[in-house]
């Protein structure tokens, strides 16, 4: 719609620069003739705005520009109407036109840039309902803060619309490098509809962007971008190619695990002390909703994901922790298992994974991973899930890294910039979403049989 609308306006505007220039010439007249076009331009924005379609809000902000420019041809036009004179030069007419267009495609770009994605259908029975807070590390300082400042970690709550007071298991997201916690919305409502309490991270500095305890907007750390870049594609020796990837991948989990085991040590202890010390920050939300939500919420079946690097820091978190019972890890390499390297490659842990683990792969990594033996190329999710007591693999043909997450029914244009395939987009976030279902409801909620494909 955003580009048909554009297409239609412009050539509107182009119609009247036509017509001044062949047929009447006369500023009096054009500015007639303009008004004219600016109610053509409005009419046109609301039977937009009355279509049954999806990005209602971005034509809402294209009629409000068209009714103001309206006014402002109308208000032009009353006060010069009888002193207009002469002809209307062609160079006036035409800037007027591009003028228009040009600000018409700055109206529009959200349009181009966004689809009116609203989110999937849920197969639960429960409706959703969400808040947040922000918890406050008292024992960690921000290393991309330089005043000394507390690590702070946002947490964002999906939880099931009931009067029910227990008995939902746990589930705690981590977003991938520059993502941010809606990142996998879809996920979140399915679960939570289906009896979950899902709590979704933000990683300050890591997260494309966020918000502190003060209201200031917290983006993505320069630096972060460029070594997440730079990583791997080092012009140096392999040594230290490996050298530098193995100290990079340590500080990445090095932050993002203990915001993870933080977030989940508050929520038990919370729960535990029906309390909500210091560390909570709530902002806008109300203390008994989240104790409501606390006291709902199952802390002996808890359950961890994450997409990208938030699926590797799951994997870890799987490792360290004696309370967690299963595992996701959304198409992320688990960083956290190399633990060195010698003259034959990266060293990987090969202990035993204790956990169910459930891994998804986008389609070309799993097609290169079925060569690995022939390469003889140390890979650390392939020792992992071949280690695994129990290890489950899976993928989707013609998918890459995003479309394991929302971006792509939200911006296709933003997600093709980070890897998106020729997939069905919905049809491939509902496959993602069954599977984890039917995963957490095993190993959490001990209901149902696991029937997970390895393709899709």
């Amino acid at each position: 719609m955003g580009i048909f609308l554009l297409i239609l306006l412009s050539a509107i505007e182009i119609g009247l620069v036509v017509w001044t220039v062949k047929k009447q010439k006369e500023k009096k007249q054009w500015l007639k003739n303009r008004t004219l076009v600016r109610i053509a331009e409005v009419l046109l924005a609301g039977i937009a705005l009355l279509l049954p379609i999806g990005q209602k809000w971005r034509l809402a902000i294209v009629f409000a520009l068209l009714i103001l420019r309206l006014i402002v041809a109308v208000v032009v036009w009353l006060i010069r109407r009888n002193k207009a004179a002469g002809v209307k030069k062609i160079s006036g007419a035409v800037v007027s036109c591009v003028g228009s267009i040009i600000l018409i495609l700055i109206t529009l770009i959200p349009a181009f840039l966004f689809t009116g994605y609203k989110g999937l259908p849920t197969s639960g029975e429960y409706g959703v309902k969400s808040t947040k807070v922000i918890l406050i590390d008292e024992t960690r300082t921000d290393p991309f803060e330089t005043d000394g400042s507390y690590r702070e970690v946002p947490a964002h709550f999906y939880y099931p619309d009931t009067q029910e007071d227990s008995g939902f298991p746990l589930i705690v997201f981590s977003h991938g490098a520059f993502g941010y916690y809606q990142s996998n919305t879809s996920t979140y409502m399915e679960l939570a509809s289906n009896g979950y309490v899902v709590v979704a991270l933000d990683h300050p500095h890591h997260a494309f962007f966020t918000e502190d305890t003060d209201g200031n907007m917290i983006i993505v750390d320069s630096n972060f971008i460029q070594t997440a870049i730079e990583v791997g594609s080092e012009d140096e020796d392999y040594d230290k190619a490996m050298e530098k990837a193995l100290q990079v991948y340590k500080e990445w989990m090095g932050l993002r695990v203990p915001d993870m085991n933080f977030v989940l040590d508050e929520l038990k202890a919370a729960k535990e002390k029906a309390l909500l010390d210091e560390s909570w920050y709530l902002g806008d939300s109300e203390e008994q909703e989240i104790q409501r939500i606390l006291a709902m919420t199952d802390m002996e079946h808890i359950g961890v994901m994450g997409h990208s690097m938030g699926g590797a820091a799951s994997v870890e978190i799987g490792r360290e922790r004696n309370d967690v019972s299963a595992v996701v890890d959304i198409d992320g390499t688990m960083l956290a298992e190399y633990l060195g390297a010698d003259d034959e490659g990266y060293i990987i842990n090969e202990e035993p994974y204790p956990l169910p683990l459930l891994e998804f792969m986008n389609w070309e990594q799993y097609n290169w991973c079925k060569t690995l033996s022939e390469t003889g190329t140390r890979y650390a999710n392939d020792v992992v899930m071949k280690n695994a007591l129990k290890g489950y693999t899976t993928t989707v043909q013609n998918t890459e890294h995003m479309d394991f997450t929302d971006l792509p029914l939200l911006s296709p244009y933003f997600a093709s910039m980070f890897g998106s395939g020729t997939c069905d987009k919905a049809e491939t976030m509902n496959t993602v979403n069954s599977v984890i279902l039917q995963f957490f409801d095993y190993y959490l909620k001990g209901k149902g049989e696991l029937a997970i494909q390895e393709v899709y």
